[in-house]
């Protein structure tokens, strides 16, 4: 019976995800449609201009052409003037001696041309070249997985092993249940970082280790009491979250100017492990939902965020709304929120969309009264499911709901703080901010 339940339980759960995958295509068309048809408003628009440029053109040509026989016409009125002047002149000779003058020559008439129209020459397509603008559906060719039907013993251990897994999330949603915000935020701890002059981004590695960099490329492993347990050299300084920590625990980094992924073993072999083509990787983010590895890049004037698997393998990117605007200018920091929200500090502004890369909303500090806007750089979530960035501009850290609303600021220069570039948050809802200098700070702010 508990085998039998678990199976209509797994079939009720593929029917929502079939369900959702298929809202998702739909939407998807909508919007390939959208884009196709904003494309050819572009293109009519366009040629329209194209035309009247034109036609604006030969009205101006014809135009210059009229004028000048209107002057000819006076030239010639003005000549005959003249003449009739010289026929009532009394003196035969005079006449005849002016009459011969080769100033009194008529100028030729002016040479014109005839205008020649432009000629539209129709386009040349069929409502399969449409099709093909749209994308194509089809299922794939793949022979259905049969469900695995386990027996009562194995699905009982199985049950057993589960139960025991899940017993340290059981854990984390009822402190979440009980968690809140604390009215001030209180100092546990203050270290140097060794080995950098500034901690521009930090990554934890495990609950008593993190990594660090600065903007001269020096990037190390460091123990929470400050003590140096590994450091590397980097190709180019970076003011970028262009490292993470995976969930099997190596890191990976960005590599901008060979636009590349590197990942570190666990025994500290370098490997390449995305290849960007000619996008340079600015920012990194690996989901402690799914394993997924968010990569914020750039080309010339675009931007974008792509979603690759565990494996490398690209599955998602993220670079226009459902208007087809950009939505990003420049992805330097990246988390992802406890709803699959995907947070990213952009030029003057935090930028939010959701898990199937929709934009929710984007915050610029408008909500704190100031009207200098926001320089968001180093960001984070924790387990509420707020946001929390710093601001390098007024050195604060801003507190944003998942909505976008702002809550208040977290730290000010009233905490003492420098220039705050870099935070994120270990298991045990602690803060950890790094700054300027090579000064990590750690916080309570959940209570």
């Amino acid at each position: 019976m508990p085998t039998a339940q678990g199976l209509r339980k797994e079939i009720t759960e593929d029917a929502t995800k079939i369900r959702k995958t298929i809202d998702g295509i739909k939407e998807f068309i909508k919007a390939e449609a959208k884009s196709v048809k904003s494309m050819v408003d572009t293109v009519t628009e366009e040629k329209l201009k194209q035309v009247n440029d034109m036609e604006q053109s030969l009205k101006e040509d014809l135009k210059i052409q009229d004028e000048t026989i209107e002057c000819y016409i006076n030239y010639v009125y003005d000549q005959n003037k003249k003449f009739h002047g010289y026929l009532s002149s009394p003196n035969i000779m005079f006449l005849i001696s002016t009459l011969s003058l080769d100033s009194f020559k008529i100028d030729p008439i002016p040479e014109t041309t005839k205008p020649v129209p432009p000629v539209f020459t129709p386009g040349q397509y069929r409502m399969d070249d449409v099709t093909k603008l749209l994308g194509k559906i089809n299922l794939p060719v793949t022979k259905p997985e049969k469900r695995e039907i386990k027996p009562m013993e194995s699905a009982s251990t199985d049950l057993k092993f589960k139960g025991r897994q899940s017993k340290k999330d059981r854990e984390k949603s009822d402190m979440k249940q009980t968690l809140s915000l604390s009215p001030s935020v209180t100092k546990v701890r203050e270290y140097k970082v060794p080995g950098v002059f500034s901690a521009c981004h930090i990554s934890l590695h495990t609950f008593d280790e993190l990594w660090a960099n600065d903007y001269f490329g020096n990037l190390v492993k460091t123990d929470l009491q400050g003590n140096l347990l590994q450091n590397m050299q980097t190709t180019d300084g970076r003011f970028e979250g262009f490292h993470t920590v995976a969930q099997d625990g190596h890191l990976i980094f960005t590599d901008k100017m060979k636009k590349v992924i590197n990942r570190i073993s666990l025994e500290n072999k370098i490997k390449n492990f995305i290849k960007t083509d000619d996008w340079e990787p600015l920012s990194i983010h690996s989901s402690h939902i799914n394993g997924d590895i968010l990569v914020g890049m750039t080309k010339n004037e675009m931007a974008k965020i792509t979603r690759y698997n565990k494996t490398g393998k690209e599955i998602q990117k993220m670079q226009r709304d459902n208007q087809r605007e950009t939505l990003y200018r420049y992805p330097h920091f990246i988390t992802e929120n406890i709803n699959g929200d995907i947070c990213a500090s952009d030029f003057y502004k935090l930028v939010v969309v959701n898990k199937s890369g929709q934009h929710k909303f984007s915050y610029s500090g408008q909500m704190t009264g100031r009207e200098t806007p926001i320089c968001p750089c180093g960001i984070g979530t924790d387990v509420l499911g707020h946001i929390l960035v710093c601001d390098a501009f007024s050195k604060t850290i801003h507190l944003v709901d998942q909505g976008g609303k702002f809550l208040r600021l977290l730290l000010t220069p009233q905490h003492g703080v420098e220039i705050l570039f870099s935070l994120c948050i270990d298991d045990d809802n602690n803060l950890y901010i790094g700054q300027d200098n090579n000064t990590v700070t750690v916080y309570k702010y959940l209570q």
